[in-house]
């Protein structure tokens, strides 16, 4: 599946970016500034992040980014890209990892892939329940602060897999020895959702 493209699909964003919104390069290494509380941006799939993950389960070395990141105000809505159904609820509350999460599971020419949606407030998990169908377009969240979606700016970290997760997560940053499979595991979104940035 991770050699498809599925742009001809027709999906919902699952943010609604202003026109132009930034990408914000951590690339040469991590700086807040670029993320003022309030502000639009984009962050890449594949991404080098040096100096970003400094929480003790990140190990110095992982660091390369598996999703995309829509930056955003804290309770802008977050919408289903396609019909679903809720695979997976779960709030991972400790520091630098996803806070509330839901993962929906997508079907596309008879193919199942999981789409995870992290850093949510916490509020977003009491308005939805696993097995629950939900409607391309449909809201399932609102973004979170920081005292609830892991100590991040408040940013969706979108990201998708082609096997079952068995839970709520995915590793959103791996190391440079296990980047090769997690690309073909974890597929660039931009395959769904197309040329965000």
């Amino acid at each position: 599946m991770s050699s498809n493209n599925f742009t001809s699909i027709d999906t919902h964003p699952v943010m609604k970016l202003p026109e132009d919104s930034p990408v914000p390069d951590f690339s040469k290494g991590f700086d807040p500034l670029l993320l003022k509380d309030g502000t639009w941006g984009v962050g890449g799939y594949a991404e080098r992040r040096p100096g970003m993950y400094t929480a003790p389960q990140y190990q110095n070395r992982r660091y390369i980014h598996m999703g995309i990141d829509y930056w955003a105000p804290a309770g802008d809505p977050v919408f289903a890209a396609l019909d679903g159904v809720v695979a997976y609820l779960a709030n991972h509350q400790q520091t630098g990892n996803y806070g509330p999460t839901i993962v929906l599971r997508h079907i596309v020419d008879n193919k199942s892939f999981y789409a995870l949606h992290g850093h949510l407030s916490k509020e977003s998990l009491n308005h939805i329940s696993v097995g629950q169908l939900i409607k391309r377009g449909e809201q399932i969240a609102t973004l979170g602060n920081p005292t609830e979606n892991g100590e991040w700016h408040p940013h969706l970290h979108y990201q998708m897999g082609i096997e079952d997760p068995g839970e709520a997560d995915m590793p959103g940053v791996v190391s440079e020895k296990d980047l090769e499979k997690a690309m073909e595991l974890y597929p660039d979104p931009r395959s769904l959702l197309g040329n965000i940035y």
